[in-house]
């Protein structure tokens, strides 16, 4: 079978935010049968992992949502309640490691329930016809429709396992509101719409934890480098959720204690209008926000009078020195629209 196209996963998760992570705050509602394996267990940001030897009470362990065999008519269906609404641009179904027991195939339907959740008079929208599937495969989809949606419902046919769903959008966010207001909003926070796009290193922990909800349950769930062995600094760039000026930084070392980075700094451009080109070269030289400034052990700090003044910025540049791990970074600033 073919292997998964990493390469090709972290394009996504560079251009859009997965609203179907459990992570995130997204929760698989309702199902139609979850004997061998509950549905929560799709939504995992973690990759799909099998365990030879491990059964539980049902039968073989799987990592990911497996209905029983269908001997009736119909086909299976999970709910997942998004961890915000927002515009979907692609999904990904993943069948990693269920081999003659993966779907035939699946289909994608949504839709937009402002408060609560949907019922039987809620009206569904299909966002992916329905499509075939092979076994221990990462199947991948462009999604077309400028809609707004909160809930996602991947119908199977007729039964078996998905080891991970992934729905890839832009969350909405009121960012008109907030300016009128004079309120001060997290541009590095996934649910906003911000994303991660490159960084030099993260043999340890994965870049896009840095902008996740709450602060880090442990070392894992951070970004971490390997141990610098030449000159230089790590960093990891990051594009905001909206253009705005920033006017406090929150870095957070939790849970790391010997390996957390001496110092950090902040640099930024407006790169409004420009194409992305060579962002690891040309960062370097963006404007300086934060000059490298001391940081201590599992400790969150407040950068604000510290913040250089500076023009709107569309993306940052994260600098660690001269490597080491960081929980979560936090950038609130007035957004420009």
């Amino acid at each position: 079978m073919p292997a998964v196209d990493k390469t090709a996963r972290d394009d996504l998760a560079a251009r859009w935010v997965n609203l179907a992570a459990e992570k995130l705050g997204a929760r698989a509602i309702n199902c139609s049968d979850e004997f061998f394996a509950p549905s929560r267990r799709m939504l995992r940001e973690a990759p799909p992992i099998f365990i030879a030897d491990k059964y539980d009470a049902n039968g073989k362990w799987m990592d990911g949502w497996e209905t029983r065999r269908k001997r009736g008519g119909g086909h299976d269906w999970c709910v997942v309640k998004l961890a915000r609404a927002g515009v979907l641009r692609a999904a990904e179904i993943d069948t990693a490691h269920f081999i003659g027991n993966h779907p035939p195939a699946a289909a994608l339907q949504a839709c937009n329930v402002a408060s609560g959740e949907p019922g039987p008079q809620t009206d569904w929208v299909e966002i992916l016809p329905r499509v075939e599937l092979n076994g221990d495969q990462t199947h991948r989809y462009t999604i077309h429709s400028a809609a707004v949606y909160s809930h996602v419902r991947v119908n199977i046919f007729p039964d078996g396992g998905i080891a991970r769903l992934r729905v890839y959008g832009e969350p909405k966010v009121d960012w008109r509101g907030g300016v009128a207001r004079g309120q001060l909003a997290d541009l590095a926070y996934a649910l906003n719409g911000a994303v991660a796009l490159q960084c030099n290193n993260e043999h340890f922990g994965a870049m896009r934890n840095l902008l996740s909800p709450g602060r880090g349950v442990n070392m894992g769930d951070g970004w971490e480098t390997r141990r610098r062995r030449t000159p230089g600094n790590d960093w990891v760039i990051i594009a905001l959720a909206a253009r705005g000026v920033i006017k406090r930084a929150e870095v957070d070392t939790a849970h790391f204690k010997g390996n957390y980075p001496e110092r950090c700094s902040l640099q930024g451009a407006d790169l409004t209008g420009l194409a992305l080109r060579d962002l690891a070269r040309e960062s370097a030289q963006w404007a300086e926000l934060l000059p490298p400034l001391k940081l201590r052990a599992d400790r969150a700090h407040v950068f604000d009078k510290q913040i250089v003044t500076h023009r709107a910025v569309t993306h940052v540049r994260f600098n660690i020195y001269p490597d080491g791990g960081v929980s979560r970074v936090r950038l609130f600033g007035a957004v420009e629209i």
